[in-house]
């Protein structure tokens, strides 16, 4: 349930009103637009009457919302949320750049690609410390030598750094991570969501291999209802029938979240595919179909890579692809 309040609420007002509502079991959560003032209800609201809320001076009207999905409706927040990250932002009229190496592999691998992609237009540097892998006998990354070589390249270029979690109990070693990347296979590992929920870190929630947009933003909510609304979702290809490519990117994922949810989203066209030579028409697909942003696996040896180099792209192609991406935005 939201209740929308007329223009010119005084905060007293709102404040009085936002204390009955808890008197009667309900959470609230309070957005304030351009041209209105909403108080989503949060929690059992069956008790709550509509009628009566909807007949107090201040409220302009009340809906009652049917998707499981609250804090993450835009609904409840009409307005696109903008994340701050170091000197860079995300959502809005803003684009992000996130690119690096799938996994980190040693100091002077990953200084030299944050160096490179930097110079090409990336806004954030990612790379992988600890590596969720399908095989046990796969390279599961360098853990917290790993993040140690990030914060340096950190350090280096001024990028703000991205890297995925794996488990709760390594939240100590992100204290100096920007945005901590939630990976597919863990989009409902749920109590890693709760305890990340009780952050203030920004999240980077990518979608499940077979998972629907429903249940991505229901894991958004996880974060979300511990208190921590810094959340960037990430689109990077479902598993199809089609055998081609590792994965099928549902491109219309981005203007069906926009509509469903404030928070912005962003694509991973290397995991889409798995192929490097779809990187570029997929980031230009993406940009034009209103993604906030790219996440672009970059390695300057694909070859000889530890990991997943047939999806890496080389820097001179990233810069091919920034280059790109800016003239289709400056068509948008």
């Amino acid at each position: 349930m939201i209740a929308v309040l007329k223009q010119g609420t005084s905060e007293k007002q709102i404040e009085n009103l936002t204390n009955w509502l808890h008197t009667q079991g309900v959470d609230t959560h309070i957005s304030f637009g351009k041209e209105h003032t909403i108080i989503g209800l949060v929690g059992d609201t069956s008790k709550i009457d509509a009628e009566l809320l909807s007949s107090l001076e201040i409220v302009d009207s009340v809906k009652r919302i049917t998707e499981p999905f609250k804090n993450a409706n835009r609904k409840f927040h009409p307005d696109n949320t903008v994340i701050e990250v170091g000197n860079t932002s995300v959502g809005g009229n803003d684009f992000t750049i996130i690119a690096g190496p799938c996994s980190v592999e040693s100091e002077e691998q990953v200084m030299e690609i944050a160096k490179s992609v930097k110079a090409a237009g990336a806004t954030m540097l990612r790379g992988g410390a600890f590596k969720p892998r399908t095989s046990p006998y796969d390279f599961q990354g360098l853990k917290a030598d790993g993040i140690d070589y990030l914060i340096r390249a950190k350090k280096e270029t001024g990028l703000p750094i991205v890297t995925e979690i794996m488990n709760a109990n390594h939240l100590d070693l992100f204290l100096d991570v920007d945005v901590i990347q939630v990976g597919a296979r863990n989009m409902q590992n749920f109590e890693l969501l709760k305890e990340l929920g009780r952050t203030k870190k920004t999240i980077l929630l990518k979608r499940g291999l077979a998972n629907t947009l429903k249940e991505l933003l229901m894991s958004a909510e996880y974060i979300m209802a511990g208190g921590n609304e810094n959340i960037i979702l990430c689109e990077r290809g479902i598993r199809t029938f089609e055998t081609y490519t590792r994965n099928t990117l549902d491109l219309s994922a981005v203007p069906m979240l926009k509509e469903l949810s404030h928070l912005p989203i962003v694509i991973d066209p290397s995991h889409a595919t798995g192929i490097a030579k779809l990187v570029k028409p997929l980031s230009l697909a993406a940009t034009a179909v209103g993604a906030d942003g790219l996440m672009i696996e970059v390695h300057n040896d694909p070859p000889h890579a530890l990991c997943d180099g047939a999806q890496s792209i080389t820097p001179e192609t990233f810069a091919d692809v920034c280059d790109a991406v800016r003239k289709v935005r400056s068509v948008l």
